[in-house]
C-alpha cells in the first residue's frame, strides 16, 4: 500500500508513519498542500491522509482540488483522510468530499481503524443478488449439497 501524507508537522507525521507503517507500506510526504495534486499525478497513492493545515494551503483545498481535478478527468480518484484540529471542524471534511476524518490528537487504533474504513468499506447486501444465488443454488442441486463450509457471520 502506498500512502501520501501532506502535512507540515512533523510530530503528525510521525504519529501518522507509526500507526500504519508495514512491510508492504510505502509513504510519500508533502510539506506544502500545493504540491498535492502533482505528486498524485506522478504515482497515484491507495490512500491520501491531508492535515487540516498544510502551509498555505489546507487539507480542506487541497481535497477540493482533488475532487474537481477528478471529476474533469485530470487525475484519478483518491480516497481522503482528513487529519482534524477539532470537532468543529467536521463541516470542512464533509464539505470538501472527504472519505474519512480523525479528529487530533492522533492515536495509532484510531488512524488504523479510519484507514480500514476507507479502504475496505462495508458491502451493503443486495436482496436481489441474495435470492438470485439461492434460485442459482435450486436449479443446481449438486452445488447445493457442496460440503464447503459457508463462512459464519458475527451476530
Amino acid at each position: 500500500m502506498h500512502i501520501l501524507v501532506a502535512t507540515d508537522a512533523d510530530f503528525v507525521l510521525d504519529e501518522v508513519t507509526a500507526a500504519l507503517s508495514g512491510p508492504d507500506t510505502s509513504f510519500t510526504v508533502c510539506r506544502n498542500g500545493r504540491d498535492v495534486a502533482g505528486v498524485i499525478g506522478r504515482r497515484t497513492p491507495d490512500l491520501a491522509i491531508l492535515d487540516l493545515q498544510i502551509g498555505s494551503m489546507g487539507g480542506m483545498a487541497v481535497t477540493m482540488a482533488l475532487r474537481l481535478d477528478e471529476s474533469a478527468g485530470l487525475l484519478p480518484r483518491v480516497p481522503v483522510l482528513m487529519l482534524l484540529d477539532r470537532r468543529a471542524d467536521l463541516h470542512l471534511a464533509k464539505r470538501s468530499a472527504a472519505d474519512g476524518w480523525v479528529i487530533k490528537p492522533l492515536d495509532a487504533l484510531t488512524l488504523q481503524r479510519a484507514v480500514d474504513a476507507i479502504l475496505n468499506p462495508p458491502v451493503p447486501v443486495d436482496e436481489a443478488a441474495v435470492e438470485g444465488a439461492e434460485d442459482a443454488a435450486e436449479a443446481d442441486p449438486a452445488g447445493a449439497d457442496s460440503t464447503e463450509e459457508e463462512p459464519a457471520t458475527a451476530g
